[in-house]
């Protein structure tokens, strides 16, 4: 019997299953590759994080928005093509709530699909890989879906960077926009160290915690050129994270490959920006079978382990890796791939993992103090 107060959705994959449910949030279609964020909390910044762009989100965690939306989470304007749960909480109950879960996704334009058993389709895409699906609330056939599907490009070999990263040069100075963030804060210094940061999707949490280390960010897009960058007499250069295929961003690639080689400035790269200096270094990426993307995942190395918040579907190939020029310093301990690197005798690191914990755990923010230390060595 159909519930007349729910309208039917369903999500089709691209190997013939068919999910059905029902809709809330925006109505409509949405293609596009199907991922799994094993996270607990942070639901909004999970959704505005600029490296889902492109995809359709799963939580694993069963019911999604019982704390509503506030304005001071949301990581970007940029956020998923869609979303699926288990349940979805109508009502919201937190003290910074301004409106409700699905309200918001009616004005981002997310479509929702809920009711369905997330933990069957967890399993599907750790059985058999991320693919690609079609989320719908209209009167779509099946056929009709799987055609969409057909039409659409796998995630490899997609720069899509390019349509997240910044149009303009634009500065950053403010620390965290929550007075409960009690990490340490650096931002009352008067001699702010500069930053440029080149943005293929960056996260405001990132630009917050570089401001509470005591730095000043000019952020520039991702196709900036290497006098760009030097123009700017930076005291340290810094690659985001983003969407998409590492291996697609080539103008990335070269911009890292000529810093790395002039050598003289610090560099930190996050998540993307980690996996282009990868192949910047000589080496390769490969896709994920079904990526990595939650709060818990542990990272480290001679026995100093790491709680990491992760969201990629990308890795760095470490064999690809010359042991002259780089050092593997953090593996991911769930799977061994590659989680750190350092290159050898130069003040330049990455992480494929997200120190600014936007949401996650803190164990990684002294990697923001890293940067700075290696900053104030050199001025």
């Amino acid at each position: 019997m159909i519930n007349p107060y729910k309208k039917n959705a369903k999500l089709v994959l691209s190997n013939g299953i068919i999910f059905p449910g029902f809709s809330f949030g925006a109505e409509g279609t949405a293609v596009g590759e199907i991922v799994f964020n094993t996270g607990m909390t942070g639901y909004q910044e999970v959704i505005t994080d600029p490296s889902y762009y492109g995809q359709i989100l799963t939580f694993t965690y069963p019911e999604i928005g019982n704390t509503g939306i506030n304005l001071e989470d949301s990581e970007s304007s940029n956020s998923v093509k869609g979303i699926i749960v288990r349940n979805y909480s109508s009502n919201n109950s937190n003290w910074r709530s301004l409106k409700t879960f699905d309200q918001w996704l009616v004005e981002k334009n997310i479509i929702g699909l809920y009711g369905i058993d997330t933990r069957a389709l967890v399993k599907i895409l750790r059985s058999n890989g991320s693919m690609n699906g079609v989320l719908t609330s209209e009167d779509k056939t099946v056929k009709s879906c799987l055609k969409i599907i057909d039409d659409t490009p796998n995630m490899e070999g997609l720069n899509l960077s390019k349509l997240v990263s910044t149009r303009q040069p634009y500065l950053w100075r403010d620390p965290t926009e929550t007075n409960f963030d009690v990490r340490q804060r650096y931002y009352e210094k008067t001699n702010k160290l500069k930053i440029v940061a080149i943005d293929f999707g960056i996260k405001k949490s990132i630009l917050n915690r570089l401001v509470a280390h005591g730095c000043e960010i000019l952020v520039l897009p991702s196709h900036s050129s290497l006098k760009d960058v030097l123009s700017n007499n930076p005291d340290g250069i810094f690659f985001s994270n983003g969407p998409g295929d590492p291996s697609s961003v080539s103008e990335g690639i070269d911009l890292a490959r000529s810093l790395i080689e002039y050598g003289q400035i610090p560099m930190f790269g996050i998540c993307l920006g980690h996996q282009i200096f990868g192949l910047a270094l000589g080496g390769s990426t490969y896709k994920l079978p079904f990526g990595h993307r939650g709060l818990n995942h542990p990272c480290g190395m001679d026995n100093k382990i790491e709680i990491t918040s992760q969201n990629h579907g990308f890795a760095i190939d470490p064999n690809s890796l010359s042991k002259d020029i780089v050092k593997i310093t953090h593996y991911n301990l769930n799977d061994n791939t590659v989680a750190g690197l350092e290159v050898n005798n130069k003040p330049i690191f990455s992480v494929q993992y997200h120190p600014e914990a936007g949401p996650g755990p803190h164990d990684s923010d002294y990697l923001f103090k890293k940067f700075v230390s290696l900053m104030l060595e050199r001025c």
